[in-house]
């Protein structure tokens, strides 16, 4: 697998290279020189494949030769070792419920999958490996327990103070062992720039060897491709052919690996970007116009990006040409009052209760099938445990909650952070400082 930099398609690297430097020295981003697509018998007869069967075809078919077929399938079974279930609810709208890994978030298929490949392949070095990560919620704690106790690993995660709820709080600083957490004095997007920042800084490259965690590295985009694989085999055993799938959209990674899977050969009818007020992409997609703006802090946290990194991949998966991406991709923006009358919504009408990002996602999905004929299911993704938002919910909801065992043994862990002010310099230095 050779993959090529978003701002320079005559750069190639291995996919090893593209794991471990993450960001190219350009400021672009890692996508695969060649997209191939998955034989139409596989894609056909998915109905017939578990989980674990379909992340295999899939990332042998783009990872090839760089991992051999016997290290990947171990791979691949331990990181990818919880499901992924598609839970009709009626009205031809399902939930996909991408909460049933370790850190109840979707980001577990990531960040363990990428945390055993970048043991894989760094199994011979003596450097350990630094992995830097901004959060805005969920991608912290995945990484953490994807990384914990991960021989050769150190990984430091960057969070904005106050922006994140209790129980992620708890998941990025309780860990201890390798896993190490900094509370910045800003925004989410002030912790990517710092992140950014620091691998292209050659100073901290000379002393360091520098990874990243976040959906910036491909090898977390790829096994974001699985559930959506998994989900439309799911459907078939059910004997719908037709799925739109509604995606809670911050940094646009999760998205951005349904549109891979699309463009391996997935059929999917749309796709639909659900957004908080964060709405860069939202504009863009209506008036032509990309304009980030600086993010504001929501119920949705995990969604409070102002300027999305993946939007480069996605404009580059349809070469930057907004007329066939807006054949594809449709974008609806809620409220922080909006994403309440849907969790209300949901537990009404289904009983359901979903975070605030599944709701948003919810949202979407029935505006899409509002306005749309077709019998197709509107399938919108959760990608985190409702209990990881207790303050959003009123007490009625609240006390119907189930709260998983990992949750309330987090609650008796010591919490250890450090805390930094939105400077490169002072960023720079704490890395130099506890190396």
């Amino acid at each position: 697998m050779k993959l090529y930099s978003t701002n320079n398609k005559d750069l190639r690297v291995s996919f090893k290279d593209a794991v471990f430097n993450s960001l190219p020295a350009d400021k672009g981003l890692y996508m695969p020189e060649h997209i191939p697509a998955l034989p139409a018998e596989f894609i056909a007869n998915l109905a017939d494949y578990s989980l674990q069967e379909v992340a295999f075809t899939v990332a042998n078919t783009l990872i090839g030769d760089d991992i051999p077929s016997a290290d990947l399938h171990a791979i691949i079974d331990d990181a990818i070792n919880f499901d992924a279930p598609v839970v009709p609810l009626g009205d031809a709208i399902a939930v996909l419920e991408l909460f049933h890994g370790p850190s109840l978030a979707f980001k577990d298929f990531g960040a363990r999958f990428m945390s055993r490949v970048m043991a894989y392949f760094s199994a011979k070095e003596d450097k350990p490996l630094d992995v830097l990560v901004a959060t805005s919620g969920d991608t912290g704690g995945a990484v953490a327990l994807g990384f914990l106790g991960v021989e050769g690993t150190r990984v430091t995660i960057l969070y904005p103070k106050g922006k994140v709820s209790p129980i992620q709080e708890l998941q990025l600083t309780t860990n201890g062992q390798n896993i190490r957490a900094l509370q910045v004095d800003g925004t989410f997007d002030d912790c990517q720039a710092l992140v950014k920042e620091a691998f292209n800084d050659g100073e901290l490259n000379q002393l360091l060897r520098l990874t990243s965690a976040n959906s910036i590295n491909i090898a977390r985009l790829i096994p974001q491709t699985f559930y959506y694989f998994h989900a439309y085999a799911q459907l078939l055993r059910r004997g719908i052919k037709e799925v739109v799938f509604s995606v809670p959209s911050g940094n646009f990674g999760n998205i951005g690996a349904g549109l891979l899977a699309y463009k391996m050969g997935l059929p999917v009818k749309q796709f639909i970007a659900a957004t908080n007020v964060n709405d860069t992409v939202p504009r863009f997609l209506k008036n032509g116009k990309y304009e980030p703006k600086p993010s504001v802090q929501t119920y949705s946290n995990a969604m409070d990006v102002g300027n999305p990194s993946n939007w480069v991949r996605i404009m580059d998966l349809f070469d930057q040409d907004v007329s066939s991406l807006k054949a594809v991709v449709s974008s609806y923006t809620y409220t922080d009052e909006d994403t309440l009358k849907g969790i209300g919504e949901l537990y009404k009408k289904y009983r359901y209760i979903a975070c605030p990002h599944t709701a948003i996602a919810y949202l979407a999905a029935k505006a899409y099938k509002e306005t749309h004929v077709g019998n197709f299911e509107a399938v919108f993704l959760s990608t985190a445990h409702a209990c990881k938002f207790p303050d959003i919910f009123p007490q009625e909801l609240a006390s119907k909650i189930e709260i998983p065992e990992q949750v309330k043994e987090l609650e008796g862990r010591e919490s250890k952070v450090g805390s930094l002010k939105a400077s490169f310099e002072d960023f720079k230095n704490y890395l130099k400082e506890n190396n």
